[in-house]
């Protein structure tokens, strides 16, 4: 991918997660890139191609992000809720312009139902990621326990994100999942 392109994508994720999707426009996102008028507009020529750049473009940096946060597998369940919660964090801090325009991805597929296949896609490697992690924990149904966290890390993140707590600490939530989970 060129560093043009890269540019671009980061600048539109920057916009959604600022302003939503009403507002991921080529004027908004070359503005965002400091790059010049137009330059959007040749890399995506069109606005649903943009869309599902930054699609593809969240995947990449969620994948980079989990293997950061990933690297070994949990030994028990408070690695395991450590992790998470560390994931949940990040999402919510550091990576909180990512995270809000996913969300409000999420919102517009809600209305263009053709994305909801690409976040689909999206959703389903977060799940395979999830999947492998978990084997060596939950051997019976690692995917499922990973679909119920992933589902409880979005709630806690959305939560933190529209009703800031301080301190936000999640561990304790994935904590009692993990265990509730874990012991079925």
């Amino acid at each position: 991918m060129s560093r043009r392109r890269d540019q671009v994508l980061a600048a539109a994720v920057e916009v959604l997660g600022a302003d939503g999707t009403r507002a991921l426009t080529y004027q908004a996102v070359d503005t965002e890139a400091g790059v010049p008028a137009g330059t959007t507009s040749n890399c995506f020529r069109t606005r649903d191609a943009l869309v599902r750049g930054v699609l593809a473009h969240l995947v990449e940096l969620d994948r980079a992000d989990w293997d950061r946060f990933t690297r070994i597998p949990p030994a028990d369940a408070d690695a395991l809720a450590s992790a998470l919660a560390g994931l949940a964090r990040h999402a919510a801090g550091p990576g909180r312009a990512r995270t809000r325009a996913r969300f409000a991805l999420f919102l517009e597929a809600a209305a263009r139902p053709e994305l909801t296949d690409l976040l689909a896609a999206g959703r389903e490697a977060v799940l395979d990621w999830g999947e492998q992690w978990l084997a060596p924990l939950a051997p019976t149904a690692p995917r499922e326990l990973y679909r119920r966290l992933i589902g409880h890390l979005d709630g806690v993140v959305l939560h933190q994100l529209t009703f800031p707590a301080d301190p936000f600490d999640p561990a304790p939530g994935f904590r009692a999942l993990v265990r509730e989970s874990t012991m079925d």
